[in-house]
């Protein structure tokens, strides 16, 4: 017994004492809202830039699965607009943007909505699914300013 101990506490160490891969650099920061109870889901992902006008290198918390139905994009007002012209991308755990590439190049006025969608273009178009955590980064947007992006799937 006092043998099977001392292994398990051997293993133990070298588990403790191994090397671990650094964590990607964040900045900026998110507040994630669920609603969850309706046939469509909702994600909600407030934004806030950092001094450098980003935000990145934060997963959701939650790991949202069916087909992405549509994605809303809504900028801050008065003195936390973005910058015109920002730039939203949402990657999933493969680093796969999620939007398909509709993210770039926002209004900093109106909100935004779009559907992503994997094809063609014109005859194999089908929803985009997900399944997991996902990344939110936004690039752009000036510094300290906000913005709100919302998932709606099934």
């Amino acid at each position: 017994m006092k043998r099977a101990f001392a292994a398990l506490m051997f293993v133990a160490l070298l588990f403790l004492a191994a090397p671990r891969p650094a964590l990607a650099q964040t900045a900026g920061s998110i507040v994630e809202t669920f609603q969850g109870t309706r046939t469509v889901r909702v994600l909600s992902l407030a934004w806030t830039s950092s001094s450098g006008g980003a935000v990145s290198g934060i997963p959701t918390r939650g790991k949202p699965s069916g087909e992405l139905l549509r994605v809303s994009f809504i900028p801050g007002t008065g003195a936390v607009q973005p910058s015109s012209g920002y730039g939203v991308t949402l990657l999933d755990e493969d680093g796969i943007d999620v939007l398909e590439g509709k993210g770039a190049d926002l209004s900093n006025a109106a909100a935004t909505s779009i559907t992503p969608l994997i094809g063609d273009g014109t005859t194999t178009n089908r929803l985009v699914e997900i399944d997991g955590a996902l990344t939110l980064t936004v690039s752009g947007a000036g510094s300290a300013t906000q913005g709100t992006v919302k998932l709606y799937f099934r």
